[in-house]
Formats: C-alpha cells, sequence, structure tokens
C-alpha cells in the first residue's frame, strides 16, 4: 500500500471518527424497552449508544431475516430524540436512505443516547412491525434498534432489557441476567442474536416444556387472549414432543443451545410464523388450539418454522447470509429456504402425529391442485417468484393467479417431493431426502452458526446420496415455464391428483372458518363472503366469461346469492343445458354473465395407484421411538 493511499486513509479516518467506531462495531449498546404502554399500542425505547466525537451515522434495521425483505417497519418509529451529555442533539435522515439518521457527536463525548417509540398497531408482529393487544405482545428487537452505519451484526454487542405491564410474563430464547419485578435484564449478546431472539408476553401465559429428560432443553411458551385458548391437551404435547425427537433422527445434530417455541394465540395480533436460531415466533387465531378446524389448518406451522433452525438458519443460501440489516438479501434459492423447509415441516406435522397420513395428503393434494390451476407459470418461472419476493409479499390477491404468489413454498413442496421420491426409485427405496438432511443439515450439534451453501452445493450433496443429474433436474423445475406443475413426485409416490365432488378437509375447513370460497377448479374464481371476488384465473369459465377481481356477486340464477346457493348451482348444472347465470356489480354498473359449466363441484384429492410402490407413505412413517398420542384432530 503506497504511502499516498496510506495518508489518504489516515486523513478520512481522522475526519470521520464516527464511521471508524460504527465499522468496528465492538462496543456495548445499552437497549432499555419500556413495553408498560403496549396495550394502547406503542414500545418506548433508550438506546445508550458508544460513539466518537464528529458525523455519526446511526441505522434503523432494513432487511429484516425471515421475511426476505426490506420489511423493517420504519414509519412506525417516531419521537426520535438524540442526547450527549445530557444536551440535545440535531439529527437529520438521510435524503436518500430513509432508514439513516445522522447526528454530530461534540468533542469529548463518547456516548450517545437515542430515545424512540415503535407504533404497534401493525398486526402481524411477524410481517412489518411489533403487535400488541391489550393483554398481550410480541416484541421483535429489530422495532426498537439503532445501530452504527457499516457495522456488522455479529461485531455488535447490547445489554437489552424490558419492563413489561404488571403481572404479564413473557418467553424467550434469551438468557435472564436479572429481575426485578417487571423489569428483566438479559444477558449481553451480539446485535444477531438479539434480533434472533423475540420476547413474547401477556396477562395470560404457560409454558409446556417439551422432553425434559432432553439436552438442549426444549419448551413451549404461550401467550394468550384467555387462559382457555392456552388449553393445549396432552394429544398435542406429546406430538410436540414427538417432534422434537422425530427432527432428531431427521437431522441427528442439533444447531442451538435451547429451543423456544414462542406461541401467541390471539384474534386482535394477527397471523405469522417466524423463524429463528433458538426459537421460532408463531401466531395463531385464539381458539386453535381448541377448534378442529383452526387446529387442522394450523398444525403445520410449529414443525415448519423449527425445521427452518436446520435449514434457513445454520444452512442458509450465501444471497441471505448478509453482514447486517441494511445489506440486501438475493432470494433467488427461496425454493430450498422455504421450498424444503415446506416439504419436511409438512411431513413432520405428519410423523410427530399433529397430522394423520390422510389429513397430509389432503393437504398435498390443495397444494397440487393450487399450483395446477396458477395461471401465471404460463409466463413466470418460480425462481423469479423468489427472486420478485421483496415485490409479491406485498400485494393482495387480486389477480394472484396470474401474477403468482410466494409460490417458492408450495411449488418448492412438490419439487422436494420428486426428489426425495427419485432417490427412493434409484436406490431401490434404500436411500431417501432423510439422508440428505443428515448429511447437509447435520454435523456437530452446538451453538447457532450460519453455514452457507449455493446451488452447486446443494447438487453435490444430492449426488452424494444418488448419483443423478440433479443439477438439470432442478434447473428445469425451477427455471421453466410449464402449463403444469410438477407432479412427478404424487405420482412416483404411488399416488395420483384426482378431483371429486366430496369436499377437500383443509377447502371445508377453510371456508367454514374463513371469509372466502374456493372455486377455483369448477368456475375458477375464489370469492368473500360479501360477495367480492378476490380472484378469478385465467381461461378458467368464470374468465371466459367475462368476470374479474374486485366484481361483487348479487344473485345466482336471478335469485341473491349465499354461498349455499352458488354450490347448488354448480351441482345441479350437471342435470341441466342451462348455463350458470350470475347477476355483478361492477364499480356501481350491473350486469348478468352466463357461465356454460356443466362438470359439478371439483375437490383436489390423492388416490392410490394400485400396483405402484406406496413411497408416500412411506415417506409419512415415522422414525423416532413415538409416544402414545392417540389419534390427531
Amino acid at each position: 500500500m503506497g504511502k499516498l493511499l496510506l495518508s489518504f486513509l489516515l486523513l478520512f479516518v481522522l475526519c470521520n471518527p464516527g464511521l471508524f467506531a460504527a465499522a468496528n462495531g465492538a462496543s456495548l449498546i445499552h437497549a432499555d424497552v419500556d413495553a408498560t404502554d403496549a396495550p394502547r399500542n406503542i414500545f418506548h425505547a433508550r438506546l445508550t449508544i458508544p460513539a466518537n466525537p464528529g458525523a455519526f451515522t446511526l441505522v434503523y434495521p432494513k432487511w429484516i431475516p425471515g421475511n426476505h425483505r426490506p420489511s423493517g417497519p420504519i414509519a412506525n418509529l417516531t419521537g426520535l430524540r438524540f442526547e450527549a451529555a445530557g444536551k440535545p442533539l440535531a439529527w437529520e435522515r438521510d435524503p436518500v436512505d430513509m432508514y439513516a439518521f445522522h447526528v454530530n457527536v461534540p468533542v469529548g463525548v463518547n456516548e450517545i443516547t437515542a430515545s424512540l417509540d415503535e407504533i404497534t398497531t401493525n398486526d402481524s408482529a411477524g410481517a412489518t412491525g411489533a403487535a400488541a393487544s391489550t393483554q398481550l405482545l410480541d416484541l421483535n428487537w429489530n422495532q426498537v434498534l439503532l445501530y452504527p452505519q457499516g457495522a456488522r451484526s455479529d461485531a455488535v454487542q447490547v445489554a437489552a432489557s424490558v419492563t413489561l405491564p404488571e403481572g404479564w410474563k413473557f418467553g424467550t430464547a434469551l438468557r435472564v441476567a436479572h429481575q426485578d419485578g417487571q423489569r428483566a435484564e438479559f444477558d449481553e449478546v451480539s446485535l444477531t442474536t438479539l434480533v434472533d431472539s423475540p420476547l413474547i408476553a401477556g396477562s395470560h401465559f404457560r409454558q409446556v416444556p417439551l422432553a425434559p429428560a432432553n439436552d438442549p432443553k426444549h419448551v413451549i411458551d404461550m401467550v394468550g387472549e384467555s387462559d382457555a385458548s392456552l388449553a393445549m391437551s396432552q394429544q398435542d404435547i406429546t406430538a410436540y414432543q414427538n417432534l422434537v425427537a422425530e427432527t432428531g433422527v431427521l437431522f441427528n445434530a442439533r444447531h442451538y443451545r435451547h429451543y423456544d417455541f414462542l406461541l401467541t394465540l390471539s384474534d386482535q395480533v394477527g397471523h405469522h410464523g417466524v423463524e429463528h436460531h433458538e426459537s421460532s415466533d408463531n401466531s395463531v387465531g385464539e381458539r386453535t388450539l381448541i377448534n378442529p378446524g383452526l387446529h387442522l389448518l394450523e398444525a403445520g406451522l410449529l414443525p415448519h418454522e423449527f425445521v427452518h433452525s436446520w435449514n434457513g438458519k445454520f444452512r442458509r443460501p450465501s444471497g441471505l447470509a448478509t453482514p447486517n440489516y441494511q445489506e440486501p438479501m438475493i432470494g433467488e434459492l427461496l425454493w430450498v429456504y422455504e421450498g424444503l423447509t415446506d416439504y419436511l415441516g409438512n411431513i413432520l406435522t405428519a410423523r410427530s402425529g399433529l397430522w394423520s397420513p390422510e389429513q397430509y395428503r389432503e393437504a398435498l393434494a390443495l397444494t397440487a391442485a393450487a399450483m395446477d390451476h396458477t395461471a401465471g407459470r404460463m409466463w413466470r418461472p418460480l425462481e423469479d417468484t423468489a427472486r420478485s419476493v421483496q415485490i409479491l409479499r406485498l400485494m393482495g390477491p387480486e389477480w394472484e393467479s396470474w401474477r403468482r404468489s410466494l409460490d417458492y413454498y408450495s411449488e418448492g413442496d412438490l419439487i422436494w417431493l420428486e426428489v426425495d421420491t427419485r432417490i427412493r426409485q434409484l436406490t431401490h427405496n434404500t436411500r431417501s431426502l432423510d439422508d440428505f438432511c443428515r448429511a447437509f443439515h447435520g454435523g456437530p450439534s452446538g451453538p447457532p452458526q450460519v453455514v452457507t451453501y449455493t446451488f452447486d452445493d446443494i447438487v453435490k450433496a444430492l449426488n452424494a446420496v444418488a448419483p443423478f443429474d440433479w443439477a438439470a433436474l432442478l434447473r428445469n423445475r425451477v427455471n421453466s415455464i410449464e402449463p403444469h406443475a410438477p407432479l412427478a413426485g404424487i405420482e412416483q409416490g404411488g399416488w395420483r391428483l384426482v378431483y371429486t365432488d366430496k369436499p377437500n378437509s383443509f377447502s371445508a375447513a377453510a371456508e367454514k372458518l374463513n371469509d372466502r370460497i374456493d372455486l377455483s377448479y369448477s368456475l375458477g374464481f375464489r370469492i368473500k363472503k360479501d360477495g367480492e371476488l378476490d380472484d378469478v384465473i385465467p381461461g378458467s369459465p368464470a374468465y371466459q366469461a367475462g368476470l374479474g377481481p374486485g366484481m361483487k356477486l348479487i344473485a345466482v340464477d336471478g335469485r341473491r346469492w349465499t354461498p349455499e346457493r352458488l354450490h347448488d348451482a354448480i351441482r345441479t348444472a350437471r342435470n341441466r343445458q342451462q348455463p350458470i347465470d350470475l347477476i355483478v356489480e361492477n364499480k356501481q354498473f350491473f350486469k348478468t354473465y352466463s357461465i356454460p359449466y356443466h362438470d359439478g363441484e371439483k375437490n383436489p384429492h390423492l388416490e392410490r395407484v394400485q400396483g405402484q410402490p406406496d413411497l408416500l407413505s412411506d415417506i409419512l412413517r415415522p422414525r423416532a421411538q413415538k409416544s402414545t398420542a392417540g389419534e390427531a384432530f
């Protein structure tokens, strides 16, 4: 390095001492969060941040792991103030980067204080912001933090504390250093670990130990809107113990010191599931544990997020392993990160007893049918849905079939089923994707760490299990434009996708509990219970008749519409020549649309193919010594 360059670097550092401190980022930040105002939807935070005199830039976390996009809720940050030595400091937001704040640190000062409030009116903490209700809260630390620009999150240490409303209890993967009443201080951790360790709390709290004799320790921490909502049955507790055992067999390693399933049961704090190394942040409806329909629909959530501790947190695509929360993420391998997790999470839901094999097949049939009726696959390859996550996650349901959505989850599920069954065929059922998981996600157990991978690493690991042209198969599945979904895994597994008038158990439960009716496989649209069409599949009978999303159904065959009458019209049209007539309102104009459809109701199921090996049932067979769990919901 030349003398001129050294002189320039020395001058640059002397003129920008705050930047030098930020780049090193080794000093300790104190983060004190006052959550006593959570019931009225606001958190208060006070941060003490080491700083050197001069220009200094602090940033609010932007790219949030698990969301794969710039979802840090910057609009919810309010009341921002800076002080140094007891005196206020002027600050200025960067004119380009809305997440960056500039201050000038006075001479003789080695730390500044930042005070901020975080609005918690978002309905889901896992999506874009903090969330709270009168009885509970979900705190993700990235929502109440600033850190020096340019610092690596691994290099920044944070001592965090939280003060909760009177009588509230909490669950988190963080370890408590000291607790005095409603204030808890946590062990110092890196900024990476803090952001990776959310906290839930509430006036109604229950902790359920799982497999207490095992090391490491696993628990379920639950908060709900009532004590009744926390009534997890012994049957479910046993199934979650089975889940812990099944993951032990599948991966043969645990990359965490302890694990907390964080479970919020509330209709006020929305639905989400977010993965972390040593915990998962899950939110479902208040009556999920005690309503059989909700239980069925949500049974796969905790297994999915648990799998992410191995696939997504420990093994991570190189494009998603960023040094801090301001660097953009590249999501092109999300069909592995999320798709493989979706596949493994669903089979573990069955292996653990949270679903029966028949319920798994009903869920798989619905996934296959939905992907097979996605018109957008005619122009957009699957990999583009992964690269476009920051766009697609923000979109509503209108024209979803044509635009495509986060299909790397569901179609990834189908791809990995095909890989699993192909391995079994190639090896005469002596090897499977389980062997890949043990080799790729296993290794020594221990504290959290990140091991990155590329597409070539995936191919190499699969070839070590069963030699095959995996690169060609996977590239074809994720990069090609095909009119139909990849159903080879179902067919290689000894089953086939069929449609009958018998309701799919998941569709029936969703229709009963939610505000939508799914007629994608017959007329070709989804409709809300207020009559509004929220999606119409291009090429379907409804689309050919001229219907589109946003229109509102008024009447069916001349009579005011109800869900029951719409179903009746589809069924009775099989035995008559007349079309189904729908009176529809479109922006204050009314028109009758005639749909010449006579094939009756179509609901997806899997049907056994006689004479072929039943590999799918073997995939669902439990591997661990199961506890007595009885029948699952």
